[in-house]
């Protein structure tokens, strides 16, 4: 029976390894990690992150084919395929510091795969690392094998989150990079025949290591890219009138260029698209490639300057200052259909806001008061370390309250800010929400899930992101 080990029971080892459990009944996989509240979570009716789908996926294999343990060291030495999927941080100190990633948990991994290890293993990195990290772990694992053999593969995880356990089921492609020896190639059929399962072989590419560690820093920063790009094009919307909808559709319906990653919004988030474009411009100038480096800069450059933006907006149209004032803040997490709120935007708007004493009052439907506070103590890359290496509960922020009810939030607020599209926000009944607000009554949305004209006739002051101006904001230029 072919035992699978998956070390690292987060967003990309948890789901990918119960599927591989459901689509391949006659393998064990077992996901470890020595954070038992984060096992115990997996092995409880409550998961311990929310995807839409999941819950079914692992009710069905737990206790059958799919197990979760923090007993590391011994699903490690039985398995014969191990994945790897812990954090690699962007570094805050040292060498590359705020580009570099950090691989120390990666490092250690590879350490105890080596000492535990009593049968040969296909090592498999899953997290995404950068250019050459196999290398390095080959490196440590032929140094300390003890007579043992451990091939390398890289097979980067390319899924969505919101969609993730629907990306795992019909993938647009599986990447699976590896030596080009006989070994490797042994390697990277005997994972080939795992996907085979459920992915059709057309879509399985095999690659060199290098490639495949590659392809996954350039598919992120790609889609980074197209965002950054369409809210460029918001700003210069706003400035003439134009509507940024129109000019997204209008570009997207050309087949070169497509229609998705066009939506203008207050920013992108997520775990790696800042963490893999930073590693990428280290990568570029450790390589002596400073105008390659600068050139995936600017996508993160114009995601700050997006935030900024819309900060600057809020503030300016309610008479140049916040101070005081309640702001419903509508949505944390990244995006809708996820509780997951690493590198949200919402984090540097709130801020932003909390900068300009505002007083904040935030609903998300999937994201805790504990994980909001943390996020707004926590200082930048410290969310990318394991929970029990995070800085404690921090005290309560005064200023800001979290409350489980959209109409709770709004109560007696001069404006809200529309941070995440969930589908509810569009179906608020706004004649309500503007009775009780304070006058005038703002909307910023961050993401243009509302119908501005509708709200504008109830009464509303409202800002869409790349959209023609309200005559009051045209009067009030925000100000960067």
């Amino acid at each position: 029976m072919v035992k699978i080990c998956c070390i690292g029971a987060g967003y990309v080892g948890g789901p990918t390894m119960a599927v591989i459990a459901l689509k391949c009944p006659e393998i064990e996989v077992v996901v470890v990690d020595i954070a038992a509240p984060r096992i115990n979570a997996w092995n409880s009716d409550h998961l311990p992150i929310y995807e839409p789908g999941l819950d079914d996926v692992v009710k069905k294999c737990r206790g059958k084919n799919l197990f979760f343990s923090t007993d590391v060291e011994k699903h490690v030495a039985e398995a014969n395929i191990v994945f790897v999927s812990v954090n690699t941080p962007t570094k805050t100190q040292g060498l590359g510091a705020g580009k570099a990633a950090d691989l120390t948990y990666w490092e250690s991994a590879a350490r105890m795969i080596a000492d535990v290890s009593k049968t040969d293993k296909i090592v498999v990195e899953k997290s995404t690392v950068p250019v050459k990290t196999a290398e390095a772990i080959e490196r440590i694992l032929t140094h300390n094998r003890k007579g043992i053999n451990f091939t390398i593969l890289s097979n980067p995880e390319f899924l969505a989150e919101g969609t993730a356990i629907a990306d795992l089921f019909n993938p647009d492609r599986v990447l699976i990079g590896g030596r080009e020896t006989p070994e490797g190639q042994k390697a990277i059929h005997a994972l080939r025949d795992v996907y085979a399962h459920w992915v059709p072989v057309d879509r399985i590419l095999c690659t060199n290591l290098w490639s495949a560690e590659l392809s996954k820093l350039a598919a992120n920063a790609f889609l980074a890219q197209r965002i950054s790009s369409v809210n460029a094009m918001s700003a210069l919307c706003e400035a003439t009138g134009a509507d940024v909808s129109q000019v997204s559709h209008s570009i997207g319906t050309d087949s070169r260029i497509g229609p998705k990653f066009l939506n203008a919004s207050v920013g992108f988030g997520g775990s790696c698209f800042q963490k893999d474009i930073l590693n990428l411009v280290y990568i570029c100038e450790c390589n002596g490639l400073p105008e390659v480096a600068n050139y995936w800069k600017q996508v993160i450059k114009v995601n700050d300057y997006q935030k900024n933006r819309f900060v600057n907006r809020v503030v300016s149209s309610m008479f140049n200052t916040v101070s005081g004032k309640k702001i419903a803040v509508l949505g944390f997490a990244f995006k809708k259909d996820t509780g997951d709120t690493r590198e949200t935007p919402a984090i540097d708007v709130c801020k932003g806001l909390l900068g300009d004493k505002a007083k904040l009052s935030i609903y998300d439907p999937q994201v805790s008061e504990d994980q909001i506070t943390r996020d707004l103590a926590m200082k930048k890359f410290d969310w990318d370390h394991p929970a029990h290496l995070q800085p404690l509960s921090p005290t309560s922020n005064k200023q800001v309250s979290v409350v489980w009810d959209a109409y709770e939030a709004i109560k007696d607020a001069h404006g809200i800010c529309i941070l995440t599209e969930w589908d509810e926000f569009k179906n608020l009944d706004y004649k309500k929400v503007f009775d009780s607000m304070q006058k005038p009554a703002f909307v910023f949305d961050g993401r243009n899930v509302v119908d501005a004209n509708k709200l504008r006739e109830i009464g509303f002051i409202v800002y869409s992101i790349g959209k023609p101006l309200d005559s009051w904001l045209k009067d009030m230029p925000a100000v960067a």
